[in-house]
């Protein structure tokens, strides 16, 4: 269905526009993202531990994970090196450490020890999580694939860990979790109001007509 009236558009073209300038618009289209709290290991021994925002489930089976470096940051060095990175949900709860571990400290030093983020071992690989978190992700690398000047990073999960007075019937549960998001600039946000819908088989439209009346405004 085609509106044949709608608010006056500004655009945006990749092509005419300098780099940084879309990419910042980029970021408050694609919103929200959620976060890959990712730690990692040098091949000296240093943990880093980094916040990414292009953050996502790649496959169901097996399972992967991505993120996305922006650039060759420490993360993406360390996984390449040691092969191993945790990835542990950014809470409400340490917001501001979460965004401390962002800054650009050289590589020789820690970011966790910097902002007070405390590790605890992880269950199957060398890499720590974030003791604080609510649930962690041990990944094994996959595979990575350089796009342009950014490098998406694969990792096969090899294990998950929760909280137990997160999960709920079988599955941790957002309520507990109360996962930060990024939005554009130096905005985050909060999960805000949870909605719950089922979704519509195809069989419901076809004995149900008026499920698509009602959507159509019919």
């Amino acid at each position: 269905m085609i509106t044949p009236e709608s608010p006056s558009r500004v655009h945006f073209d990749p092509d005419t526009m300098e780099t940084r300038a879309f990419y910042r618009v980029l970021n408050s289209v694609v919103v929200p993202r959620p976060i890959a709290w990712v730690c990692s290991r040098s091949a000296d021994g240093v943990l880093n531990l980094a916040p990414h925002s292009f953050y996502t489930v790649a496959c169901v089976d097996p399972p992967v994970v991505q993120f996305t470096s922006v650039g060759r940051k420490d993360s993406l060095r360390n996984v390449e090196a040691t092969g191993e990175f945790t990835v542990s949900l950014t809470p409400e709860w340490l917001f501001e450490r979460i965004n401390a571990t962002g800054t650009d400290f050289p590589p020789h030093i820690s970011e966790a020890e910097q902002s007070g983020v405390a590790l605890e071992a992880s269950e199957k690989i060398g890499v720590p999580r974030v003791a604080g978190s609510p649930v962690a992700v041990e990944c094994r690398l996959h595979s990575t694939v350089r796009l342009g000047d950014s490098t998406v990073v694969f990792g096969r999960v090899l294990h998950i860990s929760a909280w137990q007075s997160a999960v709920q019937d079988g599955r941790p549960r957002i309520e507990h979790l109360k996962p930060l998001a990024r939005l554009g600039g130096n905005e985050w946000s909060t999960i805000g109001e949870v909605k719950v819908i089922p979704r519509i088989p195809y069989r419901n439209w076809v004995d149900d007509p008026s499920i698509g009346d009602a959507l159509r405004g019919d």
